[in-house]
Order: structure tokens, then C-alpha cells, then sequence
């Protein structure tokens, strides 16, 4: 891979908090970046040097965004892989198009993993209305009905209690009756989430894994270190994630979610890109994800992934949440991150809070 320099343009696809985090880390390296999007602004657009506005169906405006950068990511999952395409056909694009595919494809990510051995919840395809019934007699309740595509934070999923046909009609109205999948539950104790780093030359490297609290479907904190009972299941979710990223012939940072099983951990999704749970490292790691998202996709060396302090703790800041910002910093030891999003609607990411712990708890 020849290396793209400082002073080069990075492209990224997106212009959410993500690319806001991407583009602040590529500055701080020498880079200027160019955000395509199809919103007239957003997060990333205060610290991004150009923006086109352009729908990801337009191939004109997506080959022109192509010629004026050097290399080009994304910075979330549900950018068309069509459109990942094209710019990999005009470009150098990280991660590759085939990363994007698999992951936005619940039945698609949840074969390939299986077949690189790792554990998936019971579930079964539901393509309509008549096979819900099939798979709730297959897999069991209570379970989840999730949406095959298009779905995050809680949202595209229903939650099944029973298999009667009023149920059963209900949850297929709620997801609109789109091509689905349904997850029987599993018991877990604790969810938690890989993060790894992967350069062109296939060296891989691992962060320390976070405790995952979930609130309504949406990341609440992550906590490094995790407890005993997730340390026991890392060298395995790490072997699964290392096989994910190999087979991939990824570049860049991927997260990998598990849930801690009884028998082992139990895959539960994987996101091409930076991730919420990976926000800590910014402070709390000597790399954080977002410089060595850059660092992997321009070619140049990875930095250390070790931690800077014992411990570490990432609360998002949902909603209004985000107006406490003079009471947070208050507190000398947290590192506030606003996204600069002009609307603080429920359930919307405005932000977060990272804490740094001296001492473990």
C-alpha cells in the first residue's frame, strides 16, 4: 500500500459525529478532509475543510468527490455498498466494500461469522408474514424480531413475548413488514464489545474491552476494565474478531459485540467503522480509535492501543442531557465531547463524557 501523506486529503462518506471525531483526528495528523453527504450539513461540518452535498445514488457527484481526495472511508454502516463500490473503482477505499456488505446484512453477517466458528444466538429468516410463524415455532419465545437491514440503537426490532397470532401481526406492522430476522434470547451476563485495529499488512491490534450498559436499545456507558466474567472470554471473541478482520481483508478499526454467554461469548453484531463503545479511547487510550482508523487507512504505522490510566468510563449524553454541560465540567477528571448538533431530540446522541480513574473501582 503506498502511503498517503500529511497534507493529502482523506474523504470520508458521512458527515454524522463520527466523521466529525474521524476528521479532528486526521488534523491533528497533517490531513484535511472532505465529508459526502447527502445533508447540506452536519457534525463533521465545522471541522472539515470541504463538504458536497450529494445523494449516494449520484455517480457524477460521487466520481467528482472521488478525484478531489486521496483516499476515501466511511464513517457508518448504511451508506449503499453500491455506492462504496464505485468509489472503490475510482479510488483507494477503506474499509473495503465487502466489510460494508456483510454488516448490513443481519443474515449475511450472522452466516459468515458462523463460519468462522463463532456463536450466534438461535435465529431463523423471515422473508414474511407466514414464515414469522415458522421461525417462532423454530426458534422460541420470548424473541426478537429484527429488521434484516437498516436497523441501530434499538431501532428496526420488536420484541416477541408469545407466539399468538395477534403478536405475531403486531410485530410484523411495527417493522413495517420488511425481510427480517428472529433472534431467540439467550442469557448473558454482560455485553461487551471487541475493538480492533487491522493495517494493510494484516497486523492487527486490540484495545482493552468494555462493559456495554444499554439503555432503551442505545449505548448508555462503556467501562474499561471489564469485570472477571468478560476477561475470561477474551482471548476467544478476540481469536473470532482477528478471524472476521482476516477474512475480510480489513483495514481499519472494527468493533465486533458480544454478549457474555454461559458457554462462551455470543457474537451479536459487527460494525465496519469507529464505534459509540470506542469513544473512551480518546482519552483513555495512547491511540485512540479515530488516529488509527487514519493511521490504517493512509498506510502509515499504528499507534499503541495500551491504556493511559487504570480505568476508564464513557457515558453518551442522550437528549437533554447534553444541557449539563457546565456540572460536567465540573468535575476535573471527565472530558466533555459535544457534537455541535443544534437539536437535542429523545434519544439522540448529543454528545459524551469520558472519565478518567486514577485508581480502579
Amino acid at each position: 500500500m503506498t502511503p498517503v501523506s500529511p497534507g493529502m486529503t482523506i474523504g470520508i462518506v458521512g458527515g454524522g459525529q463520527l466523521g466529525r471525531m474521524l476528521a479532528m483526528a486526521a488534523a491533528q495528523l497533517g490531513y484535511r478532509t472532505h465529508i459526502y453527504a447527502p445533508e447540506a450539513s452536519g457534525p463533521a461540518a465545522d471541522v472539515s475543510a470541504a463538504w458536497t452535498r450529494g445523494d449516494y445514488e449520484d455517480g457524477e457527484a460521487l466520481s467528482r468527490f472521488a478525484d478531489s481526495v486521496d483516499v476515501i472511508t466511511y464513517e457508518f454502516e448504511n451508506v449503499p455498498a453500491a455506492a462504496v463500490s464505485l468509489l472503490a473503482g475510482l479510488g483507494h477505499v477503506q474499509p473495503n466494500a465487502e466489510a460494508l456488505r456483510i454488516a448490513q446484512d443481519r443474515l449475511l453477517e450472522k452466516g459468515f461469522v458462523t463460519q468462522l466458528g463463532g456463536r450466534t444466538a438461535p435465529y431463523a429468516e423471515v422473508g414474511h408474514r407466514a414464515a414469522l410463524r415458522t421461525a417462532i415455532e423454530t426458534v422460541g419465545a420470548p424473541a426478537i424480531l429484527k429488521t434484516t437491514r437498516f436497523g441501530y440503537d434499538g431501532k428496526g426490532q420488536v420484541r416477541l413475548q408469545d407466539g399468538a397470532s395477534q403478536t405475531l401481526d403486531d410485530a410484523w406492522t411495527q417493522i413495517g413488514g420488511q425481510p427480517s430476522v428472529l433472534e431467540g434470547f439467550v442469557r448473558f451476563e454482560h455485553e461487551f464489545s471487541v475493538l480492533l485495529v487491522r493495517d494493510a499488512a494484516g497486523g492487527i491490534r486490540f484495545w482493552d474491552t468494555p462493559l456495554n450498559v444499554h439503555d432503551a436499545g442505545i449505548l448508555a456507558t462503556s467501562t474499561v476494565p471489564a469485570p472477571a466474567p468478560v476477561l475470561a472470554q477474551l482471548d476467544e471473541a478476540r481469536a473470532i474478531a482477528a478471524k472476521v478482520a482476516d477474512a475480510l481483508d480489513y483495514v481499519g478499526v472494527l468493533t465486533l459485540e458480544f454478549f457474555c454467554g454461559e458457554e462462551g461469548p455470543i457474537f451479536n453484531e459487527m460494525a465496519p467503522r469507529v464505534h459509540n463503545s470506542g469513544h473512551w479511547t480518546i482519552e483513555g487510550a495512547v491511540t485512540s480509535q479515530f488516529e488509527n482508523h487514519i493511521r490504517a487507512i493512509c498506510g502509515l504505522p499504528l499507534g499503541s492501543t495500551a491504556l493511559v490510566v487504570p480505568a476508564v468510563s464513557m457515558r453518551n449524553l442522550i437528549g437533554d442531557e447534553a444541557h449539563d454541560w457546565r456540572n460536567i465540567l465540573s468535575d476535573a477528571d471527565s472530558h466533555l465531547h459535544l457534537y455541535g448538533k443544534h437539536e437535542a431530540r429523545p434519544g439522540r446522541k448529543m454528545g459524551h463524557v469520558t472519565r478518567l480513574h486514577l485508581e480502579r473501582d
